[in-house]
């Protein structure tokens, strides 16, 4: 798997860094950043729970 984040679709909500914080950051700006692109085993878990809170769509997952 391999996450993938529109820092352009990004809102700044912070769900994802709620919801997986060793994969996900926010900037100075409280746009996303990706921290792990291809997290695996609970991160992995958390990833996929933080793409589908993601309340503005920025984030996907694209399997490998």
């Amino acid at each position: 798997m391999r996450i993938r984040a529109d820092r352009d679709v990004c809102i700044g909500a912070g769900n994802c860094v709620l919801a997986a914080e060793n994969v996900f950051d926010q900037d100075d700006d409280a746009i996303v950043v990706v921290l792990q692109e291809t997290p695996d085993g609970a991160d992995a878990e958390a990833a996929r729970n933080a793409v589908g809170s993601c309340p503005s769509g920025a984030l996907s997952i694209e399997e490998t």
